[in-house]
C-alpha cells in the first residue's frame, strides 16, 4: 500500500503529477481553451500492487481533441475499470466534441481524481455531477495549486474577462532595458534569450508598442528549433495606426498572426491597408491620454479568445500595465552590468506618491541562466 499525504497517496499524487506535465505541453496552443492533462490507470495490472498506466493525453493544437479523449482512445478496452487523473473537471456541454463526461462513462472508468473544478458557467460542477450520478467515484483537489497555476489564463478570462498578464523584462542590474541611445542588443546572454523565446511559445500572445516595432524592426516569432509554429499572436498598440505597411511583422503574416489595436480615431486608409495585408486591427475607444486603456485592450483580447499575453515592451507599455494594476506576472531577466541613470528605464511610470502605494510582487522562481539571473515575481492575491 502506497504511504499517504493528507488525503492522497504518493502513487495518486504521481499520477496526478504526471497529468500536469502533460497539461504544460499545451500552454500558448489552446485558446481560448484551457490545456488539460489526462492519465490513465488500472491498479490490478501493474507489479507489486502498483498502478500501470494505460492511457495519456492533453488538449491539442485549437482545444482539440481533449485530452480525456486522447487518453480514452489510447487505453481502449484497458480503460474500463480504470482510474482517471484529470488536471480540470471534464466538460459536461455539447460543443463542437461531445462531452468529456459521456466519454469517460461510456469507457467504463471507476474512479475520477479532478485536480480542479472548471468555472466556466457551462460546467461549473456539472461534469462532477455527472460522473457522479454514474456511478463513478470522483475526488477533488488532487495537486489543485499546480493546476490552477498552469491554467491561471484560461481561469482569468473565465473570472475576469481578461488574458493572464505577464510582463518580460531584460534589464542592466540597475534596471535599465537600454543606453540612452536606445543600444539593447545584448543585455542579457544566450541562455536568457532561449528561455525568452520559451515564454512566447508558452503564451498565446506577445504584445509590444510602436516604438519597439519602429526601433527594432522585430519579428516577435518564437526561434527555438523546432518550435517555429509556437509562435504567438503577435500584437502591437499604436493608437492613431501610424505604423508603416512593410518591416519584418508585415512581411511574416504567413508565420504568425498580426493584431494591431487602435483608437476608433485611426486613420480609415491604414485601417483598411493593414486589414487587405492580413492583419486584425481591434479599434477601441481613445481614454484621455489618447489611447485605448489597458482594462479596455485586455477586455478586447479577452473577447478573442486570448487567455495568456506577454508583454515585452517597452518603457512605456510596461508602466502603462503596471499603473493599472493589470500586471500578473514579472519575468524579470537581470544581466550583471551598469547602465547607469541616463539609460532608458524597465518602466515609464508608475510614480506613487509614497512607497506603501507602489505596486508589490512576490517571488516566486529565481533561477541562474549563465551569467544571467532569472526571477519570476506574481502579484499577491489581493493585488491581482
Amino acid at each position: 500500500m502506497a504511504k499517504t499525504t493528507d488525503a492522497f497517496t504518493i502513487d495518486e499524487r504521481r499520477a496526478m503529477a504526471a497529468a500536469l506535465a502533460l497539461s504544460r505541453r499545451g500552454l500558448g496552443a489552446t485558446w481560448p481553451n484551457p490545456t488539460v492533462g489526462c492519465v490513465l490507470t488500472r491498479p490490478d495490472l501493474g507489479p507489486e500492487g502498483r498502478a500501470r498506466v494505460v492511457g495519456r493525453g492533453f488538449t491539442q493544437r485549437g482545444g482539440r481533441p481533449h485530452g480525456e479523449t486522447l487518453a480514452l482512445a489510447q487505453a481502449g478496452n484497458l480503460a474500463r475499470g480504470a482510474t482517471a487523473y484529470v488536471t480540470l473537471e471534464p466538460c459536461c456541454h455539447h460543443g463542437e466534441t461531445p462531452p468529456c463526461t459521456d466519454a469517460l462513462i461510456a469507457a467504463g472508468i471507476t474512479t475520477v481524481f479532478i485536480a480542479l473544478q472548471d468555472p466556466d458557467p457551462r460546467v461549473a460542477g456539472g461534469g462532477i455531477a455527472a460522473l457522479r450520478a454514474a456511478g463513478i467515484d470522483v475526488r477533488i483537489g488532487l495537486c489543485a495549486p499546480q493546476a490552477e497555476e498552469i491554467n491561471a489564463g484560461f481561469l482569468a478570462r473565465t473570472r475576469a474577462g481578461r488574458p493572464l498578464v505577464s510582463l518580460k523584462l531584460a534589464t542592466s542590474m540597475d534596471g535599465r532595458i537600454a543606453t540612452a541611445d536606445g543600444d539593447a542588443k545584448w543585455i542579457t546572454g544566450p541562455l536568457a534569450r532561449s528561455r525568452g523565446h520559451l515564454m512566447r511559445a508558452e503564451n498565446d500572445a506577445i504584445l509590444v508598442g510602436r516604438r519597439t516595432v519602429e526601433a527594432d524592426d522585430p519579428l516577435l516569432t518564437c526561434r527555438l528549433p523546432g518550435m517555429a509554429d509556437r509562435s504567438p499572436v503577435r500584437i502591437v498598440l499604436d493608437s492613431r495606426l501610424r505604423l508603416p505597411v512593410s518591416g519584418r511583422l508585415a512581411d511574416s503574416l504567413d508565420s504568425a498572426p498580426l493584431w494591431l489595436v487602435a483608437s476608433t480615431e485611426a486613420e480609415a486608409d491604414q485601417v483598411r491597408r493593414w486589414t487587405e495585408l492580413g492583419a486584425k486591427v481591434i479599434q477601441l475607444p481613445a481614454a484621455s491620454d489618447g489611447k485605448p486603456a489597458p482594462a479596455d485592450i485586455l477586455q478586447a483580447l479577452g473577447g478573442e479568445g486570448l487567455t495568456r499575453l506577454l508583454i515585452e515592451g517597452g518603457g512605456t507599455v510596461a508602466g502603462s500595465f503596471l499603473s493599472a494594476g493589470l500586471v500578473d506576472r514579472i519575468a524579470w531577466f537581470r544581466a550583471p552590468i551598469v547602465l547607469g541613470d541616463k539609460g532608458q528605464a524597465a518602466a515609464v511610470g508608475p510614480n506613487p506618491v509614497a512607497v506603501r502605494e507602489a505596486p508589490r510582487f512576490e517571488t516566486r522562481i529565481v533561477a541562474q541562466l549563465g551569467p544571467d539571473v532569472l526571477e519570476i515575481l506574481a502579484a499577491p492575491a489581493d493585488q491581482a
